[in-house]
């Protein structure tokens, strides 16, 4: 299987290929994943909520990100590798977000980066762009935006929020976004926008009509305890899998059944 670059992406929409997403933190399941060709790996900052224990992703660094991002460089071979960039990256002035996309491409080696926002954004992403740094925009519910928001509540609603977005959308395309993720809007929304942007749409939580989809890998796999959100389909329960495997290994340590010769030298 070849290496998936941007051209491919863009190929994927202009000929109805659905593009999958998956969230990716760490070397062995970037390894697992890019072997079941998925198209892009997506080191977000969910990192925050998922393995770092945060209650939003608010905290997390530019270094931080960089850690995640080269252990999941190293463990793929295909997919394409976009890297968020976190709260307080890219809000500060254009000089600060050049520098630390950048960063996020040099030390860590992803191939692109993300940002959330809309019109808000728009020369933020044109100046990355210009100093030839991809761009996944994304726009709806964006997470670090949680507190004016009020919370993680679905986007465009009412007509005002959804002529919003639909601007939003443009600005971001405008500014030279190769893709843009489409989060917790209605699916009629994600519909309108997909068929009028010329770059892909990729949907979470924003139904079929996207050119593609993202899930975090935790909630995909049961690996986010009870936390479930309604747009996500759980494809297995390895919590109750490692669960089981873990209470045997106990019990046969406490009942010295392991290690035996098997496991042991001579």
């Amino acid at each position: 299987m070849k290496k998936t670059g941007l051209l491919d992406i863009q190929k994927m929409k202009d000929e109805g290929e659905n593009i999958t997403m998956l969230t990716a933190y760490d070397f062995q399941t970037s390894r697992i994943l890019d072997g079941c060709n998925v198209d892009i790996l997506l080191v977000g900052d969910s990192v925050g909520n998922v393995i770092m224990g945060l209650e939003n992703t608010l905290p997390v660094t530019v270094a931080e990100m960089i850690y995640h991002v080269k252990a999941v460089v190293r463990g793929r071979k295909h997919a394409l590798v976009v890297a968020d960039m976190p709260f307080m990256s890219y809000q500060v002035s254009i000089e600060e977000a050049k520098k630390n996309a950048g960063a996020l491409i040099k030390e860590g080696g992803a191939e692109a980066v993300k940002v959330e926002g809309g019109e808000n954004v728009e020369a933020v992403i044109r100046a990355i762009c210009e100093i030839d740094i991809p761009v996944m925009g994304h726009i709806g519910l964006t997470p670090q935006s949680i507190h004016r928001m009020g919370g993680y509540k679905i986007q465009g609603k009412d007509e005002q929020q959804r002529e919003k977005l639909i601007a939003d959308a443009l600005a971001v395309e405008r500014a030279g976004a190769f893709s843009v993720v489409l989060e917790g809007i209605p699916k009629s929304l994600a519909r309108r926008i997909s068929d009028t942007l010329r770059i892909p749409t990729i949907g979470i939580g924003a139904g079929v009509h996207c050119g593609g989809q993202v899930l975090v890998i935790n909630d995909l796999i049961g690996l986010s305890g009870k936390f479930r959100p309604k747009f996500v389909k759980q494809y297995a329960q390895v919590e109750e899998i490692i669960k089981n495997a873990v209470k045997e290994f106990v019990t046969d340590v406490k009942t010295e059944k392991f290690p035996t010769d098997e496991y042991s030298f001579k």
